[in-house]
């Protein structure tokens, strides 16, 4: 079977495998994705991996656009994602909202589990959040960090730690078995990103990536995008 090749940040993994089985009925074509910190990604398709569609931020497929890397009226938003806190499944939530219960929070924590921190968006902006707090050096024995979200959800899943925290994009969460969704970030501290997809401008199966982006912004596909964490209404 023909495969549709893809680069995707981690946080539309949940969508897009939603979506496989109707893309398939649709086209005839697997989705061969491959998930990951976004700035890894990017550079994937730099340096000429075959692929036919990207989901990564706004800001950064609009950059790969004006490399001549992603066809600019191809582009179309899928939706807003938070960087939000995660627990261990059957752990208490954490609930925080100002900048004080957020560091209490952090600071409560003997094992944090992020993405990682110089490549994927969920990652710098925490370790933004960290220095803003005032507790990066503190706490940098603490911080289990990950290739991407997913990595670091699955391992908070199995950690043995006695007060383990996530922190990542919502909808990477919210795709991993074994931990659970706990809150947003608190304002001045919250994060929420718009992943966007385009196809690329060397695209093998440029008709079958631009029918899975329709499917991935249809108005029908509302509540599969809220369900797998999505905010916000896809568009152009």
């Amino acid at each position: 079977m023909i495969g549709l090749n893809m680069l995707s940040g981690g946080a539309a993994q949940g969508l897009v495998a939603s979506l496989a089985v109707k893309f398939r009925e649709h086209t005839g074509v697997e989705i061969k994705g491959e998930f990951g910190a976004v700035g890894v990604m990017a550079e994937q398709l730099r340096q000429g991996k075959p692929t036919d569609l990207v989901i990564l931020t706004r800001a950064l497929v609009e950059k790969l656009a004006g490399e001549n890397l992603v066809v600019s009226a191809s582009i179309r938003d899928v939706g807003l994602v938070e960087t939000a806190l995660a627990v261990r499944a059957g752990d208490p939530r954490v609930s925080v909202s100002n900048a004080d219960d957020l560091r209490r929070a952090l600071l409560a924590a003997d094992a944090i589990y992020l993405p990682d921190i110089k490549a994927s968006t969920a990652g710098l902006h925490v370790a933004t959040v960290l220095d803003k707090l005032g507790v990066a050096e503190e706490l940098a024995l603490r911080l289990k960090i990950h290739p991407n979200g997913a990595s670091a959800m699955r391992h908070l899943a199995a950690s043995d730690a006695a007060r383990p925290l996530g922190c990542t994009q919502s909808t990477e969460i919210i795709a991993t078995q074994g931990v659970e969704l706990s809150g947003s970030l608190p304002r001045g501290y919250d994060l929420a990103t718009m992943y966007t997809a385009g196809v690329t401008v060397q695209s093998a199966h440029a008709t079958a990536a631009r029918t899975l982006i329709d499917l991935l912004t249809a108005a029908e596909a509302e509540g599969r995008r809220a369900q797998a964490g999505f905010l916000g209404a896809a568009g152009s």
